[in-house]
């Protein structure tokens, strides 16, 4: 019952309580009774809208940063984490396999204010050795949600 109200709410997190009991097979109560404790849990952390800011700012941009560090004595990577991850700018931050640690996710921003987080937040932290910048040239799906039409006839260039 847990996991089936947890993606539920994942999938629309405006759904009322009613809905979600009929939907989950359980009453109302029940509803209500795990949801509070995954909330006193931590398991939920929060409700957003998914919103695709294109279509309100088209020049806005998202950029995903990976980070190459050196890990703290101490702390490994969790006193660079946990720097990174204070600015507003930051979306999503993950430590990572691979050929790099982190990546850093930054959206609804300008080409102008990812240039200036990297080179006056990010770069001058204790411990980041290098970045690699890539900006989002389109979205074609986030959280499992669709942000094209595929069925819908698409403008093609033809060139001879």
């Amino acid at each position: 019952m847990k996991k089936k109200i947890l993606k539920l709410l994942e999938k629309n997190c405006t759904m009322d309580r009613d809905q979600l009991a009929a939907m989950a097979g359980v009453t109302r109560d029940e509803v209500d009774d795990t949801i509070a404790t995954l909330e006193k849990e931590g398991v939920i952390r929060g409700y957003q809208a998914l919103i695709d800011w294109e279509c309100v700012e088209p020049e806005r941009v998202s950029a995903l940063i990976q980070v190459n560090v050196t890990p703290q004595t101490a702390d490994g990577y969790d006193a660079i984490a946990e720097q990174v991850q204070q600015y507003d700018e930051v979306e999503s931050m993950y430590l990572m396999s691979g050929g790099y640690d982190f990546v850093v996710l930054l959206s609804d921003c300008t080409l102008r204010e990812v240039a200036e987080f990297v080179a006056r937040r990010l770069a001058p932290i204790d411990g980041v050795t290098g970045t690699s910048t890539h900006f989002v040239l389109n979205r074609y799906k986030e959280q499992r949600v669709s942000f094209r039409k595929w069925n819908a006839p698409q403008e093609r260039f033809v060139f001879e």
